[in-house]
């Protein structure tokens, strides 16, 4: 087995273990409603997915939330140890953005919406978004966090991911600031909403429901 088809084996295993698909879901929903048309918003729609499940992966980790299922079966780091689960979430993330920068080459014509497509994805899956709210979160273990500290780790770890998709399918379709306006308060609704949907199921959940 090659380096490459070993480092999907650990990689797939997580990305098609299926899911709602619901940030790819969005993107798509998004671009179609300002009226894009064609191909050009699909390796988006799939780096986006990437990008979710390598935080589901290292979110999952010992370190992390140190959780034994996800999806109905036994997490990355479970199956093939923590070190390939690592190397598994760092090979989606860096793959998702080289498929992103292909994409931009492909439609040179829409170069600038790509670009500004992609800053808005990593800028809010990265330090001062879905990162930011991980690392408050984590600090604020063995704690009771206050109403600020709460509401920031919802908008960054959550709501962030949820944008995100949004906003790119909106620079890709050439929207307007007032459109991107409401479409990122739209997308802060709905991570606030889902995190607290989500939340109490830790405590309450079913294990076989989820």
């Amino acid at each position: 087995m090659s380096a490459l088809s070993c480092c999907w084996q650990f990689a797939n295993y997580s990305l098609m273990a299926g899911g709602k698909r619901l940030r790819p879901i969005l993107m798509y929903e998004t671009y179609r409603m300002l009226g894009g048309k064609g191909k050009e918003i699909y390796p988006f729609m799939a780096a986006m997915e990437m990008i979710h499940t390598y935080s589901l992966i290292h979110d999952d980790l010992p370190g992390m939330d140190n959780d034994d299922y996800r999806r109905g079966r036994p997490t990355n780091h479970k199956v093939f140890g923590e070190g390939f689960a690592i190397l598994a979430g760092d090979g989606l993330l860096n793959y998702a953005y080289e498929c992103i920068l292909k994409n931009g080459l492909r439609y040179r014509d829409n170069l600038e919406g790509h670009i500004r497509a992609a800053q808005e994805i990593a800028q809010r899956a990265g330090v001062g978004g879905m990162i930011a709210g991980q690392s408050i979160d984590l600090l604020s273990e063995h704690r009771k966090p206050d109403e600020a500290t709460l509401h920031y780790i919802h908008m960054h770890k959550t709501a962030d991911l949820l944008t995100a998709p949004l906003l790119a399918a909106a620079y890709i379709a050439g929207a307007t600031e007032k459109e991107r306006t409401a479409l990122a308060q739209f997308g802060s609704c709905v991570g606030l909403a889902f995190q607290i949907d989500d939340d109490p199921l830790d405590l309450l959940g079913d294990a076989e429901a989820l």
